[in-house]
């Protein structure tokens, strides 16, 4: 059984892809990439293709073939890469560091830990946990150790 259940992804053609004209996928184009990533629309979990459709005022098979023909992928791994992008950027903070996993997804839209982690391996062929170990190097604290009042404290002779 493959880790994190990813399947090899079919390719499929579909006659409505190429009918579509092609200056009204640039124009859809445009106008998704407006709307997931200015808008930050790809952190709201419940946001579908569907909902997208209605709100450029098109069809889900328009939104389908846009994102097949221009993005080369499908809407949900569109929406999954903007997530684990920020994901990467968040977890490559040191201000976040202290941040759990289940956080860190809920911040870049994903609804469960599962399906952040299987969306992170699938694209990036590590776990986030692994790939924060890397760009923190995670080490005790060097810190000095300190007193009363902030001041470091006096060592023993």
């Amino acid at each position: 059984m493959a880790k994190y259940n990813i399947k090899e992804k079919k390719e499929k053609k579909a006659a409505y892809r190429t009918y579509m004209n092609p200056d009204v996928k640039d124009d859809l184009y445009e106008k998704i990439r407006n709307k997931i990533v200015l808008e930050a629309k790809y952190k709201d979990k419940a946001y579908s293709a569907r909902q997208l459709a209605s709100d450029l005022a098109t069809n889900v098979r328009y939104i389908s073939a846009v994102c097949a023909d221009r993005f080369h992928m499908n809407y949900c791994e569109l929406v999954n890469s903007y997530r684990i992008n920020e994901a990467m950027s968040i977890l490559a903070d040191r201000r976040y560091a202290k941040l759990r996993m289940e956080d860190v997804s809920e911040m870049v839209g994903f609804s469960n830990r599962q399906s952040f982690y299987s969306a992170f391996f699938k694209l990036q062929g590590k776990t986030p946990r692994q790939y924060k170990k890397e760009f923190l190097k995670v080490e005790p604290a060097s810190e000095k150790k300190q007193g009363r009042r902030g001041r470091p404290a006096k060592q023993a002779v």
